[in-house]
């Protein structure tokens, strides 16, 4: 009796174990499914945007300046932050210029070479800021492996 329920909780702990991880598995396709669909920007390409902003306002305007998540993706480390802002550009911009991640701007500044997407809000299938930057955290291990001192807020 005593090992039919030993056996009983234990396939029910490996059951959940099992969904867990599919769960997992379909929030990191999700979150690469929505970032492979952004448009990607290497910084110089983004400081050029941001620069006609004061000749061509329409270009940097407030719909494009949406609320959402950004991904900063250093290419000559393979490393990654995620962040998230009601205005992305103007948060983006942040890090290149020494107003952000302490650790994005340096490596930028010693020469890394990065790139830049952005996934809005809006369309993306979350109705939570937090919860779509804490899955894009995970997603590419930007808290294990990369720049984020934490796993993101909260919902």
């Amino acid at each position: 009796m005593c090992c039919l329920i030993i056996s009983i909780i234990l396939s029910i702990f490996l059951i959940l174990t099992y969904l867990r991880y599919l769960e997992k598995r379909e929030t990191i396709e999700f979150i690469k499914g929505l970032s492979e669909d952004s448009v990607v920007l290497s910084v110089h390409d983004f400081l050029e945007l941001r620069n006609r902003k004061g000749r061509n306002r329409r270009l940097y305007s407030n719909s494009l300046n949406f609320k959402g998540v950004y991904l900063l993706h250093n290419i000559s480390k393979d490393i990654f932050y995620a962040g998230k802002s009601n205005k992305v550009l103007d948060r983006i911009n942040s890090h290149f210029v020494g107003r952000g991640n302490g650790d994005v701007y340096a490596d930028y500044v010693y020469g890394d070479s990065f790139e830049i997407r952005a996934i809005s809000l809006f369309g993306s299938g979350y109705n939570s800021l937090n919860k779509l930057e804490s899955d894009t955290i995970f997603t590419y291990k930007a808290f294990e492996e990369g720049y984020n001192k934490n796993r993101g807020s909260r919902s």
